[in-house]
Formats: structure tokens, sequence, C-alpha cells
């Protein structure tokens, strides 16, 4: 069905779904994060560990709990505000949260990073490969896809691509 064969309503409909279904995908990844971190805490070895180590679990785990959040809110917008005509509002709000959510993603595992590193490694290496990782993340999530939305729409759609 093209674009023009799809009603409005359907757009967002399918919009929303797709949506959602990209949620999962970082929130699973999210919940396993935030639990390892969560787990953390409890260790002999975290108890013995100085100042640094244990400001920087606990910025990263902030940031993990903001990305939980962030990305497992369109789902409950989508459930409060089922049928109530409000789709175009739930999408335009729900692609800002999985955004701002998965900055605070990156952020946490580069976090994460940082931490096993410190505990392993320990000196300056560590701040180097979260830097690294932070680094990755911004190219592969936000700068390279924003360089492709900044050239504009594709000449065709991946449905017309052979084997897209």
């Amino acid at each position: 069905m093209s674009d023009a064969e799809e009603s409005e309503q359907q757009q967002l409909a399918r919009n929303l779904g797709e949506l959602l279904q990209e949620l999962r995908v970082a929130q699973a990844g999210v919940q396993i994060l935030f639990g390892f971190l969560l787990s953390i805490a409890f260790t002999d070895r975290y108890a013995r560990a100085d100042d640094y180590v244990h400001i920087t679990h606990l910025i990263t785990v902030l940031f993990a709990t903001a990305a939980t959040a962030l990305l497992t809110a369109p789902a409950a917008w989508h459930r409060v505000l089922f049928r109530h005509g409000r789709r175009r509002q739930i999408i335009s709000t729900a692609t800002k949260m999985a955004i701002v959510g998965l900055a605070c993603l990156a952020v946490a595992m580069a976090g994460t990073v940082l931490l096993i590193c410190e505990v392993v490694i320990g000196g300056w290496v560590p701040i180097l490969v979260a830097a690294l990782v932070a680094a990755g993340f911004a190219v592969l999530w936000f700068i390279w896809p924003g360089r492709e939305r900044a050239e504009g729409p594709a000449a065709e759609r991946v449905d017309d691509v052979p084997g897209g």
C-alpha cells in the first residue's frame, strides 16, 4: 500500500506500532543494565571502593533510571490515552522521550564501562575507553542518522528496494 492509499489514521496507527516496537528493543537492554547496576551495590568489592567509584555508580544508576522512565513512558501514555483521539500527540511526545531516553541509555552504558574498567584496570585508561564508548553511541545513534536525515527523504522507499 502506498502512502497515498494509506489514510491518516492508518498511518498514525502504523507509526505508533513501529515506535512501540522500537522501544521494546531498547527497554530490554536498559532493564538488564539497570538490574546489573543495582546488583553491584551489594557486593563486597563495591563496599571497599572509593568515593569516585560510588559517585560514578550513582550517576550511572540515575541515567539508567531516567532511560527506563523515558523508554517505558510511551507505553503508559498510549494506555492512558487509548481511544481518546490523541495518537498524533502520543507519537510526537513518545518520539521525543525515546530520543532523550536513548541518550540517557548511552550515558549509562558509557558509565558502566567506566566503572568496570576502573575496577579492572584503573588509571586514565577507563576514562579513555568510556569516552570512546560514548563517542561510538553518539555516532551510531545520533550523528550518523542525523546526517542521513539532513539529506532529505530517500529517493525510494525501503519497500521498493530488492531484499528490503
